[in-house]
């Protein structure tokens, strides 16, 4: 599937710094059975992305977001086809409202950051886990804290950076402790630096190199596949 993807339906599935953060999909697909018809959230979903993806996989998906959905999204998934396999919902991540063990498959990409502080990125983490069934699996991926150099650029650059809880190493540790199976990659160095997806492209095409023989508190994004 992922091999067969456009470039334009990578690009919106993907929205930005897409040579770097679209690798996340060849790692969910090597580390989880992500085979179709399994019943999927995706979380903070304004622009409909990730929901794109699975549908166009065949999955049933809720597309949520905090916020009501922009009829962009709707028409974007209608004008793929899709509209049939996605429902949309309202969703605070910190108070999920589905039942029990009642997805197969929780997915969101760079999310979890907005909520702002660590307690409550701890409650939409329990939430998760929660509302995943017994051999679920919760798929991420999100902003790594990175190097200082990151940390200072994003703070003066990026206008909600200040804001922003970046994930960290020590965040992955209690993340990881109910689950039974833990998957995770961090990549990208230099990507992040790009003004524009031009100059993201250009970059990441160094980060292949680069990120094996950097140290990992350098890198910028952190894929993880969790298995209830």
């Amino acid at each position: 599937m992922l091999q067969n993807l456009s470039k334009k339906e990578l690009a919106d599935i993907i929205q930005w710094d897409i040579k770097n953060w679209s690798k996340c999909l060849a790692f969910w697909e090597d580390n989880a059975d992500l085979d179709p018809s399994k019943k999927v959230l995706a979380l903070g979903e304004r622009e409909g992305g990730m929901s794109l993806y699975f549908a166009l996989k065949g999955h049933d998906v809720i597309c949520s977001d905090y916020n009501p959905l922009p009829d962009t999204t709707k028409v974007m998934h209608a004008n793929y086809g899709v509209a049939d396999k996605i429902t949309y919902q309202s969703i605070d991540m910190k108070a999920i409202d589905l039942e029990d063990a009642s997805v197969d498959v929780v997915v969101f990409k760079s999310v979890i950051g907005a909520l702002g502080n660590k307690a409550d990125q701890e409650k939409a983490l329990q939430e998760i886990y929660r509302v995943l069934k017994p051999g679920g699996v919760f798929l991420f991926a999100e902003n790594l804290e990175g190097s200082k150099l990151h940390q200072y650029l994003r703070k003066k650059f990026v206008s909600w950076g200040e804001r922003w809880q970046y994930v960290t190493n020590v965040d992955m540790n209690n993340w990881n402790a109910s689950y039974q199976s833990i998957k995770t990659k961090p990549i990208g160095v230099l990507g992040l630096f790009g003004r524009s997806e031009k100059q993201r492209k250009f970059l990441a095409g160094f980060d292949a190199v680069l990120s094996p023989i950097t140290p990992k508190k350098w890198r910028y994004i952190l894929f993880g596949v969790l298995k209830k």
